[in-house]
């Protein structure tokens, strides 16, 4: 039984991957800073498959290293989804705190790097590493500054990282827009409705998971099936 890490999985795609994962037969370990939300996540899918869940923060060096530990020895995927947008409504960069740049960058870039060095030593050949990015890394869009260099920076981790370790499978994805609480929060007193869901996105990124795919930085949607 193959065994992926999946963090911020209590709901949005983290879950809705965590799910998919687990209806293909996966052992999971998942974590979110919501206890509640993330115990309901593990009873949905401890119908599916083994799964153990950890509540907690990805920026805290303990939480990581008990996430790991719960993953067990071998570890054959790991997936960086959980993150923070920041201040909401988004702030102009001349209005954002150097403290709320730095608790982004800490929970988008440090968490994820971190975990990952962790995970590491578990992984064999042929293991995958999926870094959960978006759009706003390569698009300089009104507001998302802190979020944007976050997730720029945690793109240009992915192809060093990738370039280290040429024996494994490391993605930098961007799911595309989706009616999450993250892209409400981003837009707030918005309506958000005519976002696709998740769901939508995890076709590519399992695309990603089961294929041969290079290492490199990919769109979820263009390699779903359905767009193909």
């Amino acid at each position: 039984m193959d065994t992926a890490i999946v963090t911020g999985a209590s709901r949005g795609l983290g879950l809705a991957l965590a799910r998919a994962l687990a209806e293909r037969g996966w052992r999971i370990a998942i974590d979110a800073r919501g206890a509640a939300a993330l115990e309901a996540a593990r009873e949905e899918i401890a119908g599916l498959t083994e799964v153990v869940a950890l509540a907690g923060d990805v920026a805290d060096e303990q939480h990581r290293r008990e996430l790991v530990a719960a993953a067990g020895k071998e570890i054959d995927l790991v997936v960086n989804n959980a993150s923070v947008l920041g201040p909401s409504p988004l702030p102009a960069l001349e209005d954002l705190a150097p403290a709320s740049l730095q608790e982004i960058l800490q929970a988008n870039v440090v968490g994820p790097l971190g975990l990952l060095q962790l995970a590491l030593p578990h992984m064999s050949e042929g293991g995958r590493i999926v870094n959960v990015s978006s759009d706003a890394a390569v698009e300089p869009y009104e507001g998302w500054g802190g979020y944007g260099s976050s997730k720029a920076a945690l793109d240009q981790l992915t192809r060093v990282l990738a370039a280290e370790r040429p024996d494994l499978r490391v993605y930098s994805v961007d799911p595309g827009d989706m009616r999450t609480q993250m892209h409400q929060d981003a837009f707030a007193g918005e309506d958000i409705s005519d976002r696709p869901p998740p769901e939508a996105s995890v076709p590519g990124l399992l695309a990603l998971i089961g294929g041969d795919l290079p290492s490199g930085r990919y769109a979820a949607r263009e390699l779903s099936p359905s767009h193909a």
